[in-house]
């Protein structure tokens, strides 16, 4: 494990000049200018991208990367800052594997005049063939124990007979969609962090996209979510915090 106290733009230079790459990235940047982090935030489109370059650089061939953002509503409209990223990521390279939501059970000051706001982008971006997943199976199955007859339509509209699964007897537990409700969300108030990650969103992105061993960075490491999580799952952990007293809180949480 290796916590950098340190601008994470100067941290991944070394780290890559080095020959450093990372098997997951799980991270989550600043939302357009929603936070101030104690000031030390500057945050725009030329530094986001220059992250992006970087993570490129820096993950495996069949590494992964997962984005947690969202956008913030400036004069009634959403800047739809997530959306360009995610374009700016297929630029650079990488492959979008997949847009997944993170429901939220609980929401802060819901806006009057829109519909609640009680989700969060998860883009998982893929440098190439994705070398990991293991998937989480924790879907309760309604039709436990009856058989898969298998269907699948072409784009006639005609319904044609499928052999991969056809026969099989559905399992009590199937695998999960990719709309993640997480329950008991952290808040800043528990881990002295005004915007810190779910510890079990952080645990299951590791577990889906990671081996035991692996390396996994936290370029916004913040309280140190990722970190601590990685740790327990016995992977090799890399964090980058630019703020002196959320350093200090990941040093803690970590135990680094």
């Amino acid at each position: 494990m290796k916590l950098y106290h340190g601008d994470c733009l100067e941290v991944m230079d070394k780290l890559i000049l080095e020959g450093i790459k990372v098997d997951l990235t799980v991270t989550s940047p600043p939302y357009d200018n929603l936070r101030t982090y104690n000031n030390t935030l500057v945050w725009n489109e030329t530094i986001w991208k220059a992250v992006i370059d970087r993570l490129y650089l820096i993950t495996k061939s069949g590494g992964v990367v997962v984005w947690v953002v969202g956008d913030a509503t400036i004069k009634g409209s959403e800047t739809g800052t997530s959306f360009k990223q995610a374009l700016y990521f297929k630029e650079v390279g990488f492959n979008l594997h997949d847009t997944m939501i993170y429901l939220k059970d609980r929401l802060a000051f819901p806006d009057s005049v829109r519909y609640y706001q009680g989700f969060e982008y998860m883009f998982v971006f893929s440098k190439g063939k994705l070398k990991t997943f293991n998937p989480i199976s924790d879907r309760k199955n309604k039709s436990v124990g009856s058989v898969v007859h298998g269907c699948e339509r072409e784009k006639n509209g005609t319904l044609r007979k499928t052999k991969s699964c056809a026969g099989n007897i559905i399992k009590e537990y199937g695998v999960r969609y990719n709309h993640w409700l997480i329950y008991n969300q952290a808040r800043g108030e528990n881990t002295k962090h005004p915007a810190s990650f779910s510890e079990s969103l952080a645990n299951d992105h590791i577990l889906s996209w990671s081996n035991v061993g692996d390396t996994v960075l936290d370029c916004f490491m913040g309280s140190g979510t990722t970190g601590k999580m990685a740790k327990i799952n016995n992977r090799y952990f890399i964090g980058i915090e630019k703020d002196d007293k959320y350093f200090e809180l990941a040093k803690d949480r970590i135990g680094g």
